[in-house]
């Protein structure tokens, strides 16, 4: 598990970034009128928050490439 979460810490790290930024939305802008899908609910906006966060932050994540000689 541990060797895990190393290899993925640009993921994770982006995850809770994005729900963070996700409730820090819903919370100073959200929706008043209940209408829009994600920004009506706290917990849809958190979501959505996580995973935009966890695929941007993915995209730092370096592959090692093993050497075929």
């Amino acid at each position: 598990m541990k060797n895990w979460a190393l290899n993925n810490k640009w993921t994770i790290a982006g995850v809770l970034l994005g729900a963070v930024a996700g409730y820090l939305y819903w919370q100073q802008i959200g929706c008043s009128s209940g209408t829009c899908m994600i920004t009506s609910k706290w917990h849809n906006s958190t979501a959505y928050g996580a995973l935009m966060g966890g695929l941007l932050f993915s995209m730092f994540k370096k592959e090692k490439h093993a050497d075929k000689q």
